[in-house]
């Protein structure tokens, strides 16, 4: 889980960087082509369908993944790595008040409590002002939401999917979301140059290769043991943020964060008790 985590916040950089040098609609869709062509070999590879049939589960699924990569994809591109990240490990804390309403699950005064700091949390790194929040700070607060409603959807997904599918979808979503951006800003996309393309293929490897550790977490340890270790994403996109693009994280955003990680795990931590 940790090295999925490392893989992921390099995974960031990369697309943050590649979009300082082209639009970054061109990194979407570069992006998503070359992840979305490794998971359908490793599809075909294991004898799997590349795409599994269509069904509500998936195409809900589908819809919020395309606005978090979406949203997401253009923090990353327009805000701080170290912001982003940070509002991004709210994720947990939305998925739980997600699944009172949706699922009908149960949460204690105790959660809620957590689930509450953690949200003053995401306001601390935000900062909103009296004329709003910044629009990069917007996007990365809607791509966490979709991210969180994708989390949701896919209980609804059919269990018969693979891992490898799933990322064939994915990845053709962010593909779909590049052509999405480029349409409504009008920034058709161009050919990267040399540098901006080793930037895409360094997203796409580490893109890939975080999904599989991540995999393999999920699957090789208890769930409840190995998911608090997403946290660890943070602590390493906080140290590109400062090594790569010379981010320094103020105390209210330290203290922002610190309420978010803390909330997530005390949720987890009681949801583990109540099983």
């Amino acid at each position: 889980m940790v090295l999925a985590m490392a893989c992921f916040a390099v995974e960031d950089a990369c697309v943050k960087s590649a979009a300082a040098i082209v639009p970054p609609s061109t990194v979407m869709i570069g992006f998503g082509l070359t992840a979305m062509a490794v998971f359908a070999a490793l599809a075909l590879i294991r004898g799997e369908r590349v795409l599994p049939p269509l069904s509500r589960g998936l195409a809900v699924r589908a819809g919020f993944e395309l606005a978090g990569r979406l949203f997401y994809s253009l923090a990353l591109a327009f805000s701080g790595l170290g912001v982003t990240s940070a509002i991004l490990q709210a994720t947990p804390l939305v998925v739980v008040s997600g699944a009172v309403w949706v699922f009908g699950e149960r949460v204690g005064w105790r959660r809620w409590t957590a689930i509450g700091l953690g949200l003053i949390g995401v306001l601390m790194v935000l900062r909103p002002s009296a004329s709003g929040v910044t629009l990069s700070a917007l996007f990365a607060l809607l791509g966490m939401i979709g991210f969180a409603g994708r989390d949701l959807a896919t209980r609804a997904a059919p269990p018969t999917v693979t891992n490898a599918q799933l990322g064939v979808l994915g990845m053709g979503v962010l593909f779909l979301a590049g052509v999405v951006v480029a349409a409504v800003s009008g920034q058709m996309p161009v050919v990267p140059p040399v540098a901006a393309v080793g930037r895409i293929l360094g997203a796409a490897l580490f893109g890939v290769s975080a999904y599989a550790a991540l995999t393999a977490a999920m699957r090789m340890g208890e769930v409840s043991v190995v998911t608090p270790f997403r946290y660890t994403r943070l602590v390493f996109a906080l140290g590109l943020a400062w090594m790569l693009f010379g981010e320094v994280p103020d105390a209210m955003m330290l203290a922002g964060s610190v309420l978010i990680v803390g909330s997530g795990l005390f949720t987890l931590a009681r949801g583990r008790r109540m099983v």
